[in-house]
């Protein structure tokens, strides 16, 4: 009876956090594309890119913090 709702809404955050991580993973992964992609990269194609990998980075030890588990997240999706 207690607690139950406050259960409810971290699933739902969770939930949330797990679709965000994954959109984000998707923007760094096209981010990295287009890197590759063009022979001419200028600092805002970089800065977008390192921005979006940080965007991804947080999210992911928000996850870790929270103790939330998905099917997609992986400790090995690190390639340093």
């Amino acid at each position: 009876m207690f607690g139950s709702k406050k259960q409810h809404l971290r699933a739902d955050y969770d939930a949330r956090l797990l679709t965000t991580i994954e959109r984000a993973k998707e923007e760094w992964d096209h981010a990295k594309q287009t890197e590759a992609a063009i022979a001419d990269v200028d600092e805002e194609i970089t800065a977008q890119t390192a921005l979006a990998r940080q965007k991804y980075l947080f999210l992911y030890r928000e996850a870790r913090l929270r103790h939330v588990r998905g099917q997609h997240i992986q400790a090995s999706v690190f390639d340093f």
